[in-house]
């Protein structure tokens, strides 16, 4: 446990952590409004018992997780 501790403790230090490279430099804003507004739809198709709205909540949260940061890798 304890050397499993100390190889963590390595990428506390920011600067010792890895580079960021390319050009992928969005500001999380955008991810973040999208995924909490997922999560207030998905809330609100439970409340309403629509499964559609839940699942428009759903895709919302993965978009802003997965599909929306692949696309911009891939076109960037």
């Amino acid at each position: 446990m304890a050397v499993l501790l100390l190889v963590m403790s390595d990428f506390l230090d920011p600067n010792r952590g890895p580079g960021q490279r390319g050009d992928f430099r969005v500001s999380p804003t955008f991810f973040l409004a999208l995924v909490l507004g997922g999560f207030v739809v998905g809330a609100v198709g439970h409340l309403v018992s629509s499964r559609v709205i839940q699942a428009i909540g759903v895709l919302m949260i993965l978009s802003a997780t997965v599909f929306v940061p692949i696309f911009l890798g891939v076109t960037r």
